[in-house]
């Protein structure tokens, strides 16, 4: 597909993708349970727990409490889904998820909104940039960070049939919508391809995406060739789409949400120097914490927005 065929279907929020997901998997699967940390409005609830009341539990903000019950859950057969805020979900409670959930390979989904500098206005205190690595960091947890209202939806069905720990990553704002409504173009550890070129990878994922398409189509107005490739798995990574995009481009531009250590950027870059060595510019917050602010002013702030994924681009093509 060529950058300039994609169109915005419409613009949701991801976490919205979360909300009619987790009700449709619930009528799918009567062992689907969710609980909330007192966020069942914001991780947009009301559908499932309207339909399935006996199959939802209000932990009330006690996160640590929430990550041990779903744990035990999953002893009896169960498939706990956790929810509230990324930064609640495991800047508190990692302790938890480590011991209760990785260590054992405990099959929780763990499900996390309001990530990232698009939270906004509530500020440093809930804008979590490191989650993904953390995440990524414990043995046997799978780390998803769908781009859309439609993928996130794909994802949230996906992992009740997958089994082990998961950790889905999602947004707050309305943003562009453009993935398949069936969510057929979502494979757990599959690279979607969005776009094939020949002078540039740029790798993302979550809402960085939208922005390294439209960033593709500036540059692919200035004449260069651009693969934009979405990275909604960052664990297990799909090595093999990236290597088959670098040794082609040989050079790479990668576009998180997160920090840049410890995220996205380093899983390609881990990967290109096994593999293909190739220089790599990296788009993301530069070991800092956020502030409050108001979302799309805060990625331009940051260098998270699409000028700076074109001027990346151009640098590291002509780093080759």
């Amino acid at each position: 597909m060529k950058l300039s065929d994609i169109t915005v279907l419409n613009e949701k929020e991801t976490r919205g993708g979360f909300g009619e997901g987790i009700h449709e998997i619930g009528k799918e699967n009567p062992n689907v349970v969710v609980l909330t940390a007192d966020l069942a409005g914001s991780l947009k609830l009301g559908p499932f727990i309207k339909d399935f009341p006996d199959r939802f539990v209000q932990v009330g903000i006690a996160e640590a409490n929430m990550i041990g019950i779903a744990a035990g859950m999953t002893v009896g057969g169960k498939i706990p889904y956790t929810t509230t805020f990324a930064n609640f979900s495991t800047g508190r409670v990692y302790d938890q998820i480590r011991q209760s959930v990785a260590y054992s390979g405990k099959n929780v989904k763990i499900c996390a909104s309001h990530a990232g500098l698009t939270l906004g206005e509530d500020g440093a205190t809930h804008q979590i940039l490191e989650d993904i690595g953390l995440m990524k960091m414990l043995p046997g947890m799978t780390v998803i960070v769908p781009c859309d209202f439609n993928q996130t939806k794909a994802a949230t069905k996906a992992i009740a049939a997958y089994e082990g720990p998961v950790y889905l990553r999602f947004g707050r704002p309305k943003w562009p919508n453009f993935t398949t409504e069936d969510g057929s173009d979502f494979v757990i550890g599959k690279a979607q391809q969005v776009s094939e070129g020949t002078d540039v990878s740029i790798f993302a994922c979550g809402h960085m995406v939208w922005n390294a398409i439209e960033a593709g189509k500036q540059l692919e107005a200035k004449g260069i060739s651009v693969e934009v490739i979405n990275i909604h798995t960052i664990k297990p990574l799909d090595t093999e789409a990236i290597i088959r995009s670098i040794t082609k481009t040989k050079c790479a531009v990668t576009a998180e949400e997160h920090n840049v250590i410890g995220g996205l950027g380093d899983a390609i870059a881990q990967v290109a120097a096994k593999n293909f060595p190739i220089p790599i510019e990296y788009i993301g917050t530069n070991d800092t914490f956020g502030e409050s602010g108001k979302p799309v002013e805060l990625l331009t702030k940051y260098g998270l927005d699409t000028p700076h994924i074109v001027a990346a681009a151009e640098k590291v093509i002509s780093r080759k």
